[in-house]
């Protein structure tokens, strides 16, 4: 699971929950500090030095603007104090100390937000691409695997895809790498475009892809890759397919990938067999019926 930022980016779940505890104890510590500030404070003691954890945990959980929040809120937390204890001149608050106070509280929120910000930014660049496939921008296969047992654990129907490019190695060798990776970024993004944003598309081998689709019956999914085909097609690329769905075809990853890795291998033969005018899709279940209702 993840949660969605306001820049677009996703937070895991897990850090999210992180960052709302921060805010909850930094919450918590302000009242908890002003109260023992009430009751312990005296000249030279310094309590109001432990207003820099709240802050700290503000500028941790939220950047660099919540952090410098965080710290006028200290300042005026610590203001309240002086006023409020009998054993402190309200004198103190119109002084140089408690501008420097300020500034130090406010200063020292800001860096540690700005820290702690950049930090997220590039943990979360090293997160993507470590599930990113470097050509197509597709999920890896480790990713895609994660995301395939994800599905597993949930017990609800889904389908898998596999697909391989069609004379791959031929593109490779007459028209160069260069060529067969234009072809491939070229592939992964009509697919990730034809599909929706509840289906997780892969590059899982070289010219090998698989998407996990939410469709749950034969019919959805074998018509989803007549779809996928279509759209390949009218751009010049050749792929065939295969498909499983779930629990029908198998309820592990083994047997789902050993059935879409079946259909495909059977899809293959076939149009080894037959030259590109001969290659025709085949009609759904759901269209026989349809063609039997109408000639009968």
């Amino acid at each position: 699971m993840a949660a969605a930022r306001d820049d677009g980016q996703t937070v895991p779940a897990a850090v999210s929950h992180q960052r709302a505890s921060l805010l909850v104890s930094a919450a918590a510590l302000y009242p908890v500090i002003l109260a023992a500030f009430l009751l312990f404070e005296k000249p030279g003691l310094g309590l109001g030095h432990f207003y820099y954890v709240p802050v700290a945990l503000i500028a941790l959980a939220e950047g660099a603007a919540w952090g410098a929040t965080a710290g006028v809120a200290a300042a005026g937390f610590y203001t309240v104090g002086i006023l409020i204890n009998p054993h402190l001149a309200s004198s103190q608050v119109l002084t140089a100390g408690s501008i420097v106070r300020l500034i130090t509280y406010t200063s020292m929120g800001a860096l540690v937000g700005w820290f702690a910000s950049n930090h997220r930014d590039l943990s979360n660049r090293l997160r993507i691409a470590s599930e990113r496939d470097h050509l197509t921008g597709l999920l890896n296969t480790r990713a895609f695997d994660a995301a395939l047992t994800t599905r597993l654990e949930q017990r609800r129907p889904f389908g898998l895809i596999l697909a391989d490019l069609d004379s791959m190695k031929e593109i490779n060798d007459t028209e160069g790498h260069a060529v067969g990776n234009d072809v491939l970024r070229h592939a992964g993004q009509l697919l990730a475009s034809q599909c929706g944003p509840d289906e997780q598309v892969a590059r899982i081998g070289g010219d090998e892809f698989a998407v996990i689709t939410s469709q749950s019956s034969s019919d959805a999914v074998r018509g989803l890759c007549s779809r996928l085909s279509a759209a390949l097609v009218d751009s010049g690329i050749s792929m065939s397919f295969g498909w499983g769905v779930c629990p029908r075809d198998g309820d592990t990853s083994l047997l789902l990938f050993r059935a879409a890795d079946e259909r495909l291998y059977a899809q293959k033969l076939i149009r080894s067999r037959l030259t590109s005018a001969e290659i025709v899709a085949m009609p759904t279940q759901t269209e026989r019926l349809a063609r039997r209702t109408h000639t009968a």
